[in-house]
Parts: structure tokens; C-alpha cells; sequence
């Protein structure tokens, strides 16, 4: 795919544009995959879709092509100061073809420069604020997408890659590596995969300090084991067919300190819905779509009295608790109250 031709239409930025180092790093991964042996229709249409969220993705995309182009006269240390913090160019050089020798060293140096702008050491944090959503490009080409209030840890090595989700709830997009499994563990479990799609959500249980765990397979084939030491209670690894969800709770029974485990077939549109900063409700309870709400606004909805027993269906925006209680109250004949730090739905 030819950068003039992915970035044709695109209103160009005037004066001085700085690419973020993160973004950065996602552009020379991008080219490096473009340029490897497994591009597809698809890996071209998703990087045009990730230029086209902002003028300095695609500029990174551009300086990044700019490089694969001269990188036999580009030291590594120029590409990564040159990346971060340039200013837009005033022209641009005129594709040519190089060697396979030098496809291969740029393949490298590029690969090199993640690194450098992103070092992925052992223990390295990403999060996410109330409301907010974050994507991710890992040095395999692993995409991830946090969603509000997440917190994972990466760390990268030669025999196993490995994601802790310490808080919150992802969507994994694993690239294939046989030789190298992917690893997600949270909860006192962990989720091995190749090659898969899948979401894991983490949520605060009954017990302090302890976690009760949601894992969706989308695509693929990933197995679900208790990590040794951590007393979460699967008996047996579990292998997942796409559209299973394992969901594991503690008992709130003292003489019962095993998990509750539960295998169902949710519905993978109202699982995503919040990458499209939305939320499905079913025929759920008002009490549960407050719940879900809440998780996307720091001003929460409280639900006083029966209120919570009423009955809510339909799509709505998250991040917007204000709209949703007074859309509700509409509809269900409740009173909206506004103390400022909360939003509570009364009975009239």
C-alpha cells in the first residue's frame, strides 16, 4: 500500500505537528508487518483505518514509509529523535524499491525502534481513566484495547509473552507466534493463547481484595488454567471454543471458598458495545444497567427503593450518566435528584 495513496484526501496539518512517541512506535510497526510475508487485504484496510484517526497518525505512517525508503543512510538514532518530535516536512522523497538486503535492515531498524521508543521492559504500565479508552500496539504486532478504568502490565520475553490485567477489562487481538505464547493472566487465572481474539473483564467481588473474572472468546482457541500458588479453584484447564464466555466469582459461603464457575454464549455485540462508547441493555434490570453505566462516569447513579427492580432495553451512550437518569425517569415515572457528587432515581 503506497503512503500518497493510503493518505490521498487527507487534509494536510500546518505548522509544526509533534507524533507522539507511542504513535510513533505503532507506525513502524505497521510498515514492518506491511512489509513481512503475511499482509492480507484486511492488515492494509485496518492500517488505513488507523492513519485515519488523526493527522498525526498518518504523518507518523508517512515519516515511518519515509524511512523504510532511505533507511540505508538513516542511522537508527536520527529515525528515533527524527519520528518523535519533526516537523511536517515540506515535500516529500519519491518512492523507490531497495534490495532485499536493504528491506531486510530496515525491517530490523525499524523493529529497533519500537524498542527504543517503547521499551516494553519487564513491568511496563498502561491505563485507563473513568470513561476514557485506550488502543495499544504491541512490539508482535498484538493490538489491545483498554477499556475505562483498566489497568494492565506487559511483559515481554524471548519464550512467552505475558499481560497482567491488574484492574478492568481488554480486548485482545493476539498476533500468531507458535513458538511464543500469549499469556493473560488475571485473578489468580491465566488465559493462554497463540493466535486469538479474545476479552477478558476483571470486577471487584464481594470479599476484599479479591476479583471475580469474565473470559469471551471471539476467534481461535485459547485454554483457561489457575495459576499455582493463587488459589483461584479451577479444577482442570479449560480449552474454549469462540462465542464461550467463563465467568468465575467467589462464593460468598464461608464453608464454600471455591469459585462459582458458569460457561454461557453471550452476545458479542453487547460485550463490544463500549468500543463504540456504547452500552446495550436487554431487558435488564435497572439496578444492573445503573451498574454498567457507572463505570464510565464519576458522577454515579444511585437507585432508591423499588426503582431499581424496573426493567430498561435499548442502546445508549456511556459517559453520560446525567442523560441516561433523566432519559429513565422519563420513561419509568421516577424523579431524578442531583446531589452534586451523585444522581439518585427516586419513586415520586
Amino acid at each position: 500500500m503506497d503512503r500518497r495513496q493510503a493518505s490521498a484526501g487527507a487534509a494536510e496539518p500546518e505548522g509544526r505537528l509533534l507524533v507522539p512517541q507511542e504513535v510513533a512506535a505503532e507506525a513502524a510497526v505497521w510498515i514492518t508487518r506491511l512489509h513481512g510475508g503475511q499482509r492480507t487485504p484486511q492488515m492494509e484496510q485496518e492500517c488505513r483505518a488507523w492513519q485515519a484517526r488523526s493527522a498525526a497518525h498518518r504523518l507518523a505512517f508517512e515519516r515511518c514509509t519515509d524511512t523504510w525508503q532511505d533507511v540505508a543512510r538513516l542511522a537508527l538514532t536520527d529515525y528515533a529523535t527524527a519520528t518523535a518530535a519533526r516537523e511536517l516536512p515540506s515535500s516529500r522523497r519519491a518512492g523507490r524499491s531497495l534490495p532485499w538486503r536493504s528491506s531486510l535492515a530496515v525491517a530490523l531498524a525499524l523493529v529497533a525502534s519500537v524498542l527504543a521508543l517503547r521499551p516494553w521492559k519487564a513491568g511496563d504500565a498502561y491505563d485507563t481513566g473513568v470513561g476514557e479508552q485506550r488502543t495499544l500496539m504491541l512490539q508482535d504486532g498484538t493490538r489491545l484495547s483498554l477499556n475505562t478504568s483498566t489497568r494492565i502490565r506487559v511483559d515481554f520475553a524471548e519464550s512467552q509473552r505475558t499481560v497482567k490485567v491488574e484492574r478492568g477489562e481488554a480486548l485482545f487481538e493476539v498476533a500468531k507466534d507458535a513458538s511464543r505464547p500469549f499469556v493473560v493472566r488475571a485473578a489468580g487465572t491465566e488465559v493462554v493463547a497463540t493466535g486469538t481474539a479474545f476479552l477478558v473483564q476483571t470486577t471487584p467481588a464481594a470479599k476484599p481484595g479479591d476479583q471475580a473474572l469474565a473470559v469471551t472468546l471471539i476467534e481461535g482457541q485459547v485454554v483457561v488454567r489457575s495459576v499455582a500458588g493463587e488459589g483461584r479453584q479451577l479444577e482442570r484447564p479449560l480449552v474454549m471454543v469462540p462465542g464461550q464466555r467463563l465467568r468465575l466469582s467467589r462464593s460468598d459461603e464461608a464453608q464454600r471458598p471455591a469459585t462459582a464457575t458458569r460457561v454461557d454464549r453471550p452476545q458479542m455485540d453487547q460485550l463490544l458495545a463500549w468500543r463504540r462508547g456504547e452500552a446495550r441493555f436487554d431487558n435488564v434490570s435497572l439496578r444492573e444497567a445503573v451498574d454498567e453505566m457507572n463505570r464510565y462516569d464519576r458522577v454515579p447513579i444511585v437507585v432508591s427503593g423499588t426503582a431499581g427492580e424496573k426493567r430498561v432495553s435499548g442502546v445508549v451512550k456511556t459517559g453520560d450518566n446525567a442523560s441516561f437518569a433523566h432519559a429513565i425517569a422519563s420513561l419509568h415515572g421516577l424523579v431524578v435528584r442531583n446531589h452534586g457528587d451523585r444522581l439518585e432515581l427516586v419513586q415520586p
